[in-house]
């Protein structure tokens, strides 16, 4: 995908980041569960899945125990979900659009309700219901985020609708507040400013209406950029 808005544009864009062996891949694995932490978080992988199933096999093989998380764009394949059976623990995917025509206009992304409403009923097939540990923290299952756009609070109503309509009610759903214009949407005029409260109250009200009580809405805050990552590399 091709956001206009993407928040990540140094990663996803500008080509920040260098190239690994699968086997360096297996090592970061194996040195974050040293560091405690408390998953595996690949970050828009799509395009390297035939090399994460390798580096997860060489991984597991030497002992990583810890959760594997599939984040995604929800631009996906049944067959790419297909490829993942057995090797991730938690997806999550985003579902950005339920109106093509903006998935086009802002995403370069054809039929992209379509791509990800199937892969995210794959998801679930696959993993099932949420499961957390003694500590709340997720073990397995999918946790579906969308990120309000300004101007366009009824494509997220649209998206709400299509969850609640179409999965089970335990899925996890993130509706993310976080969203501030960056990269190429400070020239677009309807992306060009964060969001309103008046935008963000009608999608809260909506939500509660829904009743999908399973899950997590951002607060409205000031300082959006703050969700932002500072990308370093060694």
């Amino acid at each position: 995908m091709r956001c206009c808005y993407c928040q990540n544009y140094k990663i996803s864009a500008q080509g920040l980041g260098k190239e690994i062996t699968i086997e360096k891949l297996a090592e970061i694995f194996l040195q974050l569960q040293i560091n405690n932490v408390h998953n595996i978080n690949l970050v828009t992988p799509t395009i390297y899945v035939p090399s994460i199933i390798e580096a997860i096999i060489i991984a597991k093989q030497n002992g990583l125990k810890i959760p594997i998380i599939y984040n995604s764009s929800g631009y996906e394949t049944v067959q790419t979900i297909e490829m993942l059976n057995g090797y991730i623990d938690i997806y999550m995917p985003d579902l950005k659009y339920a109106e093509n025509e903006l998935a086009i206009k802002y995403s370069n992304a054809s039929q992209y309700f379509e791509h990800a409403t199937t892969a995210i009923k794959t998801m679930y097939n696959q993993v099932g219901e949420p499961i957390f540990n003694e500590e709340g923290i997720l073990q397995r299952g999918v946790l579906i985020r969308h990120l309000i756009l300004p101007n366009h609070t009824i494509n997220t109503i649209k998206v709400l609708k299509w969850i609640k309509e179409n999965l089970a009610d335990n899925v996890l759903v993130s509706i993310m507040a976080q969203y501030f214009p960056t990269y190429n949407a400070k020239r677009i005029k309807d992306l060009n400013r964060k969001l309103t409260k008046r935008e963000y109250k009608k999608v809260e009200d909506y939500l509660f209406e829904l009743e999908l009580r399973n899950g997590y809405i951002q607060i409205l805050e000031e300082d959006e950029e703050k969700y932002v990552p500072k990308f370093i590399y060694s």
